[in-house]
């Protein structure tokens, strides 16, 4: 016979409401044993469960929870914001219980945990090194409802409840707290207190009403956007969370981001994931209500403090041992630029340690693309690029934000990368820290790989790289036709569906600019221009940017072209390849470039899409000259130029620094968006999206990267010199392909 069958059995139960106690009574009813008598249900906050923990004749314990399902018909909009914070759509109250059994009843359900004999729960607290019986059943209780209830309701609901007791009361915790004690020479106590702190600061402490609050506010938040997710690689990630923990890294762009994606996964049946947030946007009330359903909230600055850096080690080791998904923001911080910023390394050095520690296989790394057509903070954020201080976030902040979302702004899209296993890419390298490097550049790649080419980021490459010059319909068509006919050649991602021939497809992205005011038409002439909003250069390259990265190489290409006619290269090939990698070490702190031997393949595809027979020609300057005059498009001038001319600033202001006086930051980057406006105002830069503290600093790491900023080095003077020489080179050529580029546009229009 079944053991669960003759082992005598217990019902344990919640606190619950008069209604909900006389629907689990009637069903207790129903479930008479083979003697005829009522199972026994007893109250796990009660004196008589502590009975039922000390007993010898090991029960067979069985949790019980009455369930209210959601309804399956719910008010739109603002009205649904309303209702789900006036009321908790799983947990209603007395009057709506009444309710729902008189008219709805298959909304109420008792649903049974999985049963567990109470020897298995004894032997697993000793496994876990100790504590109370009757708390730690009553945990384990609890968790296997909520593992009932998911299968239930969905895994939109999977919390995370009674954390901070579970890895508190745990050997491995008590252990570290002692060994952390000992290391840092405080009281073990103290260690404890903060380290408790620390995890009661930083826990995703998960309600289920919360989790339906924020889906519905996250909803409103972001109604100016129409989803599109790429849903290609969906099936692998449903099938690797069968058995792998998911690190979804998505690409920075919006305080919209987690809103964005969080439905795109929900509706594609992969759960909730905890998301790593910093503290400034833990204000009330959203960072409540996020914090309870699923956000850990992380302080921004914690490098010397050994135990918070501990507590959240041992944090994300509990979630992955539990197999719960994470969720960060692999730039650290929204893009000021469009591009994709350099990774930040710290959130994943947490993670590979405790992915070591955690005995798991394995953790899938999973890149994310996050797109716009428009976004209502980039104002915002070129005004901080040109110098402003950022606006602290806030209540007021957060009331003119949801406003502005009430426009609509087009479509976001969500594109999914290749996973990455963790364990293959830590083993790459010995160093820890050389392996999460090469990790986060990768990462990085591959969210690259997967941003799509946009409409709207096309009509801006237009405008940009033709200074203040407004562009006709013609005109228009005339740039973009062969863009367009370079990415079907390059077979570059595109926006969902998106058909960049299709003439109407450019018109729409025309008018969304245009409505939002990066745009400005003159219609009072023979015929009708836009050009560039006042000011709006910076906004107009983010867009630009969110295609750039696929556009480095062609540009590239046409400088070492630009170069092969200035002075002929001895030999083409190594020459050309030597000039090819001076410009790639000039901007290695802008883009993600392939290792030396991809890098190497990829600009050879790009002369071959120039000229077939590159190889055989580029000993003569003047068919690279020619290759250069009758290409259909020229790319340096619209990719490099803003950015060649940000550094000539730096190198510039550089050589106007003392060299023998301590280095000011701050004060240099100040010092450089004056110099850049004045060259500005004298016509010589392009444009005001090279006025960029972004940039500036940049060019800056690359110059500190060279030895050249602290005062005492030697020989500073002339490599500051040399450097300057080097990048206005470099500008030089960039101009000459813009002007190639001006004429051939006059010609084909004038055709």
């Amino acid at each position: 016979m079944d053991e669960q069958t003759t082992r005598p059995r217990v019902y344990l139960i919640e606190s619950m409401s008069d209604i909900e106690e006389t629907t689990l009574r009637a069903w207790l009813e129903r479930q008479d044993g083979s003697d005829g008598r009522s199972p026994q249900a007893v109250r796990v906050s009660g004196d008589e469960f502590a009975d039922v923990c000390r007993r010898e004749d090991d029960p067979l314990l069985v949790p019980l929870r009455v369930v209210w399902r959601p309804r399956t018909d719910q008010p739109e909009g603002l009205q649904r914001v309303r209702e789900s914070l006036l009321r908790d759509p799983l947990h209603p109250g007395p009057s709506m219980q009444r309710k729902i059994l008189r008219r709805e009843p298959g909304r109420c359900e008792v649903i049974e945990g999985a049963p567990a004999p109470l020897s298995d729960l004894r032997r697993r607290l000793a496994e876990k090194g100790g504590g109370s019986l009757p708390d730690f059943v009553r945990r384990q209780a609890a968790l296997t409802l909520e593992r009932a209830e998911r299968s239930l309701l969905g895994t939109q609901y999977k919390v995370s409840r009674f954390v901070v007791d579970e890895m508190t009361d745990t050997s491995r915790f008590h252990t570290g707290i002692h060994e952390l004690a000992a290391r840092l020479d405080l009281p073990a106590a103290e260690v404890d207190r903060r380290a408790r702190g620390a995890l009661d600061e930083m826990v995703a402490a998960q309600s289920r009403r919360a989790i339906a609050l924020w889906d519905q506010l996250g909803r409103y938040f972001s109604r100016a956007y129409r989803l599109d997710v790429d849903t290609s690689r969906l099936d692998e990630l449903r099938e690797l969370n069968k058995e792998y923990s998911l690190v979804f890294l998505p690409s920075h762009r919006s305080y919209l981001d987690p809103l964005v994606l969080r439905p795109a996964l929900l509706a594609n049946d992969l759960p909730l994931n905890h998301v790593m947030g910093g503290l400034n946007v833990s204000f009330w009330p959203i960072g409540p209500i996020s914090k309870r359903s699923g956000t850990v909230f992380i302080r921004r600055k914690f490098d010397d403090d050994e135990i918070y850096k501990w507590s959240l080690r041992e944090y994300m080791r509990y979630l992955l041992t539990k197999r719960f998904n994470l969720e960060w923001y692999i730039e650290g911080g929204r893009s000021r630029t469009g591009k994709l910023r350099p990774p930040r390394f710290g959130l994943l050095t947490y993670l590979a340690k405790a992915f070591q520690s955690s005995g798991m296989s394995d953790v899938y790394l999973i890149p994310v693309s996050l797109t716009y057509d428009q976004l209502y903070e980039v104002g915002a954020m070129a005004a901080e690029a040109h110098g402003e201080a950022k606006t602290k976030e806030g209540l007021r902040w957060l009331v003119g934000y949801v406003r502005a979302q009430g426009q609509r702004h087009g479509v976001a899209h969500v594109n999914f990368g290749r996973p990455m296993s963790l364990a293959e890419y830590l083993g790459q390298a010995d160093d820890l820290r050389l392996a999460v490097q090469k990790t986060a550049f990768e990462v990085s790649h591959r969210i690259n790989e997967v941003t799509p080419v946009t409409a709207t980021s096309l009509v801006m490459l237009a405008f940009l790289g033709i200074e203040d010059r407004a562009l006709t319909v013609p005109e228009l068509r005339a740039i973009l036709g062969p863009l367009v006919d370079y990415i079907t050649v390059r077979r570059l991602p595109t926006a969902g569906d998106v058909d960049l021939t299709n003439p109407e497809v450019i018109r729409t992205a025309l008018r969304t600019h245009l409505d939002s005011g990066v745009l400005r038409c003159f219609d009072r002439g023979s015929e009708r221009v836009f050009y560039l909003g006042r000011d709006q250069h910076l906004v107009a390259a983010f867009y630009r940017n969110n295609t750039i990265h696929f556009l480095v190489m062609r540009a590239i290409a046409e400088m070492v072209l630009r170069a092969a006619a200035d002075q002929p290269f001895g030999n083409p090939l190594e020459d050309g390849w030597e000039e090819a990698l001076r410009i790639r070490d000039l901007l290695k702190f802008e883009f993600f470039f392939s290792d030396k031997d991809a890098f190497r393949d990829q600009l050879r595809t790009e002369l071959e899409i120039i000229d077939p027979l590159w190889r055989e020609n580029m000993r003569d300057p003047a068919h690279a000259e020619k290759l250069l005059s009758t290409a259909q498009i020229h790319l340096a001038h619209r990719v490099l130029q803003p950015f060649l001319e940000a550094y000539a600033v730096v190198s510039d202001q550089l050589l106007r620094t003392p060299t023998d006086e301590k280095f000011d930051e701050k004060a240099f980057i100040t010092e450089c968006l004056s110099l850049a406006e004045q060259r500005r105002l004298r016509q010589q830069i392009g444009s005001r999206e090279s006025i960029s503290a972004e940039l500036f600093t940049t060019a800056l790491k690359l110059a500190r990267n060279r030895g050249l900023v602290e005062p005492g080095a030697e020989n500073l003077e002339a490599r500051r010199i040399e450097f300057d020489a080097e990048i206005r080179t470099q500008v030089d050529r960039v101009l000459r392909i813009r002007t190639l580029a001006h004429d051939t546009l006059d010609q084909v229009v004038g055709e």
